[in-house]
């Protein structure tokens, strides 16, 4: 009977992995802060859809000069647009609580008066309220958020008079070059319009908590403090975007905006209406890209994969007998499983695994190919849910 060898690590590539793990963990906060620096339960709920809902107010863009265009899409829409007030409290060093105040946009998707905005502008808030340009203001109560999309949902009782509703357009369907309009309320000036181009398309952003936010709208309509949260439109007036950030190393604008697709929001917002919350699939793991550790010059056995750090207790990665890296009864360290791929799709770094589970479903068994004690090895594993959040909810979820 052959015996086979477990792969275990010398000290220098113990502490050339942990200190993969540190510049993998650092280059990731240097990545959030220069995108994100700068900002800081109805079942019957219909979302509008443009499809559905033909805008009064707007005329054909092709029969009005531009000008008349964006005169009559803020006109028709600005009313929809809210500003979003946040207060939270903090406790400093001495015990004594410190009130911060905050601010964004949002618009309104229903009329039973859900506004959807980003998570970061209502994250740790203890009040919200939300005005619409004038001396009204409405408490707001938050109904949940997705902390990996950067999106959230509170909820407003809507005035006798009702709401005017933004609708929602289709983010698949987009060009560069096409003309877009932004609404927010940028350093506190209420309801204002800029208007720009598509830049760039399937741009890959991160959310706070370094989760990565696939096929975002890059956009040169100027976007400021304050326009979080806030509708991109297109020229008929439709919703195809959440304006969530720039990348400004000076701290303005510079034309290099970014707005979460319309579509992502179609799919979640039901999803935080319903639950408070986004449910995904997951296996209950962490882990390390092998191509970051080799580069570092750890020796693995693989040139490329996932390598499990560490296996969540209960998770479906445990029950499947996934393995993370663990001391041996000498105190030698040995390697945990790499994934190399699951499903046959090929899996680097933990940003592939998040992509692939967004695609599942709760329930779904799929095929993890690992590399474990020099062979490659099939593991089934039926996926649980994943709560994303509750509104405070801080980044280092197992996936």
């Amino acid at each position: 009977m052959s015996n086979k060898s477990v792969y275990q690590l010398s000290a220098r590539q113990i502490i050339l992995l942990s200190f993969a793990s540190a510049l993998i963990a650092i280059g990731a906060v240097a990545l959030i802060y220069n995108l994100n620096g700068f900002w800081q339960t109805n079942n019957n709920n219909q979302l509008v859809l443009a499809e559905e809902a033909p805008l009064q107010g707007i005329s054909d863009p092709a029969q009005v000069s531009d000008e008349q265009n964006n005169i009559e899409v803020y006109k028709t829409l600005a009313p929809g647009v809210a500003f979003v007030s946040t207060t939270s409290m903090t406790q400093d060093f001495w015990g004594d609580v410190q009130e911060g105040k905050g601010n964004g946009s949002g618009s309104v998707i229903d009329t039973n008066g859900h506004i959807l905005t980003n998570y970061h502008v209502i994250e740790g808030a203890s009040k919200v309220s939300v005005n619409f340009g004038g001396d009204k203001v409405y408490p707001a109560t938050v109904i949940g958020g997705d902390p990996d999309t950067d999106l959230a949902v509170i909820k407003i009782d809507p005035p006798a008079q009702g709401l005017t509703v933004i609708p929602l357009g289709d983010s698949d369907k987009l060009s560069v070059g096409q003309k877009v309009l932004a609404i927010g309320n940028p350093f506190g000036l209420d309801r204002t319009l800029t208007t720009g181009v598509i830049s760039g398309l399937q741009r890959p952003i991160r959310a706070r908590n370094n989760r990565p936010i696939d096929a975002a709208i890059q956009t040169d309509a100027s976007i400021n403090p304050g326009n979080s949260g806030g509708p991109l439109l297109d020229k008929y007036g439709k919703m195809i975007g959440i304006n969530s950030q720039i990348l400004s190393p000076a701290g303005g604008s510079v034309g290099v905006g970014f707005a979460v697709p319309v579509n992502t929001a179609k799919r979640i917002v039901p999803q935080i209406i319903q639950y408070g919350e986004v449910k995904r699939p997951r296996i209950g793991i962490d882990g390390l890209g092998v191509e970051k550790i080799r580069e570092q010059g750890a020796n693995l056995p693989v040139g490329k994969g996932l390598l499990i750090r560490s296996v969540g207790n209960g998770s479906p990665a445990a029950i499947a007998g996934l393995r993370g890296i663990s001391r041996g009864p000498s105190g030698e360290i040995a390697l945990g499983d790499i994934i190399t791929s699951i499903d046959g799709q090929s899996i680097n770094d933990m940003d592939d695994l998040y992509r692939y589970l967004d695609k599942k479903q709760i329930g779904d068994t799929v095929q993890v190919s690992v590399f474990r004690n020099g062979n490659n090895v099939n593991v089934p594993v039926k996926l649980a849910a994943s709560s994303s959040t509750n509104v405070r909810s801080a980044p280092g979820r197992r996936f």
